[in-house]
């Protein structure tokens, strides 16, 4: 092992996390329901929140197997956490969708291997905000297609009862401020809260992933 291998080593599992509390963010705690869904997120510290959303996550994760993908940084509000616009205090985390299997067994796999770019695409019946995004020239829209880093799992299938399921419990959580996930899968999963909205053009699609963002305190 190198000493660069070393330091950074010590830095990721040991000091950063010990420091991360004096700028109010803390590790984000796994358990076995709670993992990361690529532990590149770990070491390259994108795992880390404020308090109130570790707790959110704990409470989420109580009774269904959730796989997060990048949270924030450990330190210092409104520094980037690209590609992400809005990663940059601590009060935001993507998670993975839920999948099953062909015989309907739940499962905690996902389909890249970053987590991304493997989307949930609209169906012809659907209205299509990707498209009509790409229309007016946002053409980042859907440019987390790059960023699968390998597909897999092909043979999964998104599951409408465990997701429905799951971002109305994110939205019953008094944290939480606002949940992003794309207008055509809003529909699909008949979701009806306020606080699920639409994240706009000038970010990328959400048929991949499900943000959740907790208020700013």
């Amino acid at each position: 092992m190198t000493v660069f291998t070393t330091v950074y080593l010590l830095s990721t599992y040991i000091i950063i996390p010990v420091l991360a509390p004096m700028f109010g963010r803390q590790k984000i705690q796994t358990t076995n329901n709670l993992k990361p869904a690529t532990y590149m997120t770990v070491l390259l510290n994108r795992n880390y929140v404020k308090p109130q959303l570790n707790n959110v996550l704990q409470q989420i994760s109580k009774n269904r197997q959730i796989r997060f993908l990048d949270a924030n940084f450990p330190f210092i509000n409104k520094f980037p956490l690209l590609p992400h616009l809005s990663h940059n205090d601590g009060n935001k985390i993507d998670l993975s969708f839920i999948y099953e299997k062909q015989n309907g067994e739940i499962t905690d796999l996902t389909k890249s291997t970053s987590g991304y770019g493997v989307f949930e695409s609209p169906r012809k019946s659907e209205f299509d905000q990707i498209s009509e995004c790409k229309k007016l020239g946002y053409f980042q829209y859907d440019y987390p297609k790059y960023l699968t880093f390998g597909k897999k799992n092909s043979e999964l299938k998104f599951s409408e009862t465990e997701n429905k399921k799951l971002i109305n419990e994110i939205v019953n959580n008094n944290l939480i401020d606002k949940v992003f996930i794309e207008p055509h899968l809003v529909k699909r999963l008949n979701l009806k809260n306020d606080k699920i909205r639409y994240h706009g053009c000038r970010a990328v699609r959400h048929d991949d992933h499900i943000h959740i963002q907790i208020k700013n305190n």
